[in-house]
């Protein structure tokens, strides 16, 4: 005979954590090992009651408190099955949440159906990729391919410029303005215009703010000061 499926539902909220435990007992083939509200609890019972699955909350005590309990839990007991319950859809929360190494990530608001379907195929090793994370997953390597596109080109130009527009560029990196510049540069506010000029034109850019933005957004500017010692 297979043995029943041991769930252990980790959720701060009373009335839910009652629902969800509800569902499990009235399920077949399935076992309800126990019930936490906090991360905390979780990391307490585990050792002990040893769950196939846990169904966990992501933010209980704190934010993501669901998410560093899995962490620890995965560490010490790989073979148990992650299942975040969440309200959230957010790219960050649902990224962070896969990283753990859960193997599924449902609505709150999902059907009893759903949520003891998800039970099932993670007791049997699969991982979901649900249509709504399938697309988030798609749009972030689409982003991952644009950034690091922008990180190349970006790379090439500024190794087109010279040690004196690397050293204002670094300067707009700190939001200075054109006249303080001039000033720490010590030179005429129309020589710091030029060169400015010239690098929104290497960049292919019309505004100072365009170029410190794309920078920043790809995580370059620490390539800037390697550069600036090179030269």
């Amino acid at each position: 005979m297979t043995p029943p499926i041991r769930i252990l539902v980790a959720e701060d909220l009373d009335v839910l954590r009652e629902h969800f435990c509800l569902q499990i007992e009235q399920a077949e083939g399935m076992i309800l090992v126990g019930q936490a509200s906090s991360g905390k609890e979780v990391l307490n019972l585990v050792p002990e009651l040893r769950p196939d699955i846990i169904l966990m909350d992501i933010e209980m005590d704190m934010k993501h408190d669901g998410i560093i309990t899995a962490q620890k839990v995965l560490a010490q007991f790989p073979e148990t099955k992650i299942i975040f319950l969440t309200v959230h859809e957010d790219d960050e929360t649902v990224f962070s949440a896969f990283e753990t190494g859960a193997v599924d990530y449902v609505l709150k608001t999902s059907s009893v159906g759903e949520i003891i379907n998800s039970i099932r195929t993670a007791y049997q090793g699969k991982v979901q990729i649900r249509p709504e994370v399938a697309y988030k997953i798609k749009n972030e390597f689409t982003r991952i391919r644009r950034n690091e596109e922008t990180f190349r080109k970006s790379i090439q130009i500024l190794y087109q410029l010279t040690p004196s527009e690397l050293a204002i560029l670094d300067l707009l990196l700190k939001d200075m303005k054109i006249t303080e510049i001039a000033k720490e540069r010590q030179v005429e506010l129309s020589t710091i215009k030029s060169q400015i000029n010239l690098i929104l034109k290497k960049f292919n850019k019309k505004r100072t703010k365009e170029v410190t933005a794309m920078l920043r957004d790809s995580d370059i500017i620490p390539y800037i000061h390697k550069i600036r010692e090179g030269l």
